[in-house]
């Protein structure tokens, strides 16, 4: 129902200085753009139009670093487990998960198709004292430049792209070899309908009507198919469920609404 990272050898450092980039044509889709840009200003107001992923962020940052933990055998218990390795967030919107990454030791790059989002993002990283990199910029645009990550999350943005598979190949092709890539989107199911579009939006309105586009939910297979074709392993998919009457979160095998999948990079 959401709308929100040593390998370092394999890894080309992105030294950027973040200015507006042309986003013009690739995977962004201007309908879904013209969506997000009058929420712009809401990403860091817990109440706000972006409530339900600040309610949804705790799960999947622990289910972020848990795996990727696994991945690089990082003690989490240490002051930041993954510094020396650069993860790269792709539609990273006012910054929610950039953050936390960045302050678990990441050198992170945060890129958004929309400028004022990452102005927003900017602003509150400023304030918050960190350093990020964020751009203005499609991942196409990286991937021409010959920037890998070892860390690639691609969360609650499969579903507003205009081409899953090019977007798809193009997050692989940025992931440097040994990396992993983690995605989270909507299934395309009835349940996911009635429960992530008309619950979501009309019912609960925890989201802007006409947030989401039910058409455009990539179903698990076509996902992990999407990946395969890119060279990556699928190594695990989980849902991501919502209790109403305990108003929780959960890492479930349920994945008829939320999910999400995580494909690393052979070495």
């Amino acid at each position: 129902m959401a709308g929100t990272d040593d390998f370092t050898a394999q890894t080309k450092p992105d030294s950027s200085a973040g200015g507006p980039e042309s986003t013009a044509g690739g995977t962004a889709s201007p309908s879904e753009l013209a969506k997000f840009a009058a929420m712009a200003e809401s990403w860091w107001d817990p109440d706000g139009k972006f409530k339900p992923l600040h309610k949804f962020n705790p799960i999947r940052l622990a289910y972020i670093r848990d795996h990727l933990a696994s991945h690089f055998a990082r003690p989490v218990a240490r002051p930041e487990p993954f510094s020396g390795l650069t993860l790269l967030d792709i539609g990273c919107g006012g910054g929610l998960l950039t953050e936390p990454m960045t302050r678990l030791g990441f050198t992170t790059t945060g890129v958004d198709a929309l400028e004022r989002n990452v102005q927003v993002a900017r602003l509150h990283a400023a304030r918050s004292g960190l350093t990020i990199n964020y751009r203005c910029a499609m991942p196409e645009a990286l991937l021409s430049q010959g920037l890998r990550y070892d860390v690639v999350l691609a969360m609650e943005v499969v579903e507003h792209v205009s081409d899953v598979d090019l977007f798809l190949s193009t997050a692989s092709e940025l992931v440097a070899p040994g990396g992993i890539l983690l995605a989270a989107t909507l299934n395309r199911t009835i349940k996911s309908f009635v429960l992530g579009k008309v619950g979501a939006e009309y019912i609960l309105r925890w989201l802007p009507r006409g947030t989401h586009d039910w058409r455009k939910f990539v179903q698990p297979s076509e996902l992990s198919s999407g990946l395969r074709g890119a060279g990556m392993t699928v190594k695990e998919i989980k849902g991501m469920s919502y209790n109403p009457f305990a108003d929780l979160w959960s890492i479930t095998n349920d994945l008829e609404v939320n999910y999400v999948v995580v494909a690393v990079k052979p070495g």
